[in-house]
């Protein structure tokens, strides 16, 4: 069976930077950072880490986008994700296409589901008794949730699933979206992610674990892939949605296509619950299978997005797995490679869909974002174009994007400049 081609049609993006996937390029591609000290935490008294990539409530409103009583009934991850489905949706005019809805599906996960909810609730049980928590409290705080509000919203009737594959989820929900319409189980999907882990449950948990940047005085300096100088993630909050589309479907209704997706590959480091393999050769292997799913070489494509999370170990295995298929730069000096997560910070389950926009962008505006933050390369990691501190103007036309998850999961996409 000949595989179908699919587009995208629709982006939408809920960030630190605000609602609109505008704001988000704009931001990323000036080298702005979005981490600063959190405020919406009431108490931050015990914690160490006192920075992230938050959302803050002078960009995202809930009464702006719900009713107060349906407000209280979304998780954050929930609120950010129905709104950055509908800004994708209404970019896309999916909805007024007449798609048959049973053809229309849904694929959007999240890492962690309702953190706040989950802390919310377990508070009042323990104070109150083991049922005075919200009804809605379940349905808060599940991971598919995501996908079952924003179907509910739009009547899609079609594949309707969320993947939890820690920081890989949304690339994987992108990357099985795309497959589902390749073999003509759906029309058109709406796939990402969303987190919002910002929270005592969260940041405690993450700070035990070591990961996170205690670089308090310097929050726009605090997430520096490839530096020296890094001392961990930033945890960030957000969701992205895509609207992959059938190609000639997509035509059909005259719809506006921003790119084309045409790769994915997909491994597991069978290694550790939170290092990576330190030789980035499964990595490596999801970065080829996406090169043969597309039916290119690695010559062929001109940008990484890469998962460059600011942690020793993790930049350092991607780079390697990096060199290991496209060649250094002293091999291949027309491949760029950046992390948007120095401005950012690590929206954790969104990262993937996110990311997958930026790389969209960066093909749609030749432009490439920086590695914000990049002052003194490590020694250790592979010699690349990392893009350092400014956006460098550039044709590309083919863009990769890597996410790689906690538990060994690897996710891979390739995006290309639509051509007839």
């Amino acid at each position: 069976m000949m595989k179908k081609r699919v587009v995208i049609t629709g982006m939408g993006v809920v960030s630190p930077f605000g609602v609109g996937s505008d704001k988000l390029w704009n931001s990323v591609v000036s080298g702005k950072s979005a981490i600063s000290r959190i405020e919406n935490m009431e108490d931050m008294s015990g914690h160490t880490v006192l920075i992230g990539g938050e959302i803050k409530e002078s960009v995202f409103n809930p009464i702006n986008y719900f009713e107060p009583k349906e407000a209280k009934r979304l998780d954050k991850f929930l609120q950010y994700a129905v709104v950055a489905a509908r800004e994708a949706i209404e970019d896309s005019k999916i909805k007024e296409s007449g798609i048959d809805p049973y053809r229309f599906g849904v694929i959007v996960g999240s890492a962690a589901g309702g953190f706040h909810t989950i802390e919310k609730s377990y508070t009042a049980m323990v104070t109150k008794g083991p049922t005075k928590c919200s009804p809605y409290t379940i349905p808060m705080l599940i991971c598919d949730m995501a996908a079952g509000r924003i179907s509910m919203e739009v009547g899609a009737k079609g594949p309707n699933k969320a993947i939890v594959t820690a920081c890989a989820t949304a690339a994987h929900c992108i990357g099985d979206a795309f497959r589902t319409i390749q073999y003509g189980e759906a029309d058109a999907i709406i796939a990402g992610g969303s987190e919002a882990v910002i929270c005592t449950i969260g940041l405690g948990s993450f700070t035990a674990a070591k990961t996170l940047s205690k670089r308090n005085d310097e929050p726009t300096k605090a997430s520096r892939p490839y530096d020296k100088d890094r001392d961990g993630f930033v945890m960030a909050e957000g969701a992205g949605i895509l609207i992959l589309e059938e190609l000639e479907h997509a035509k059909k209704r005259g719809a506006k296509i921003y790119a084309e997706i045409i790769g994915y590959g997909q491994t597991g480091d069978a290694y550790d619950v939170v290092a990576p393999l330190p030789d980035g050769s499964s990595a490596a292997k999801a970065m080829e299978f996406a090169l043969n799913d597309a039916g290119i070489k690695p010559e062929d494509v001109q940008y990484i997005n890469t998962h460059g999370t600011s942690t020793h170990l993790g930049d350092i295995a991607e780079t390697l797995a990096i060199a290991k298929v496209f060649g250094d730069k002293t091999k291949n000096s027309n491949l760029r490679v950046s992390s948007t997560k120095s401005e950012t910070g690590h929206m954790l389950g969104a990262s993937g869909a996110v990311e997958s926009i930026i790389c969209i962008n960066t093909i749609r505006n030749s432009m490439i974002p920086p590695t914000i933050n990049l002052d003194n390369i490590d020694e250790e990691v592979a010699n690349l174009n990392f893009v350092p501190n400014k956006a460098e103007s550039k044709s590309v036309d083919i863009a990769l994007t890597n996410s790689f998850g906690f538990g060994g999961h690897n996710a891979v996409l390739i995006y290309k400049k639509f051509k007839q």
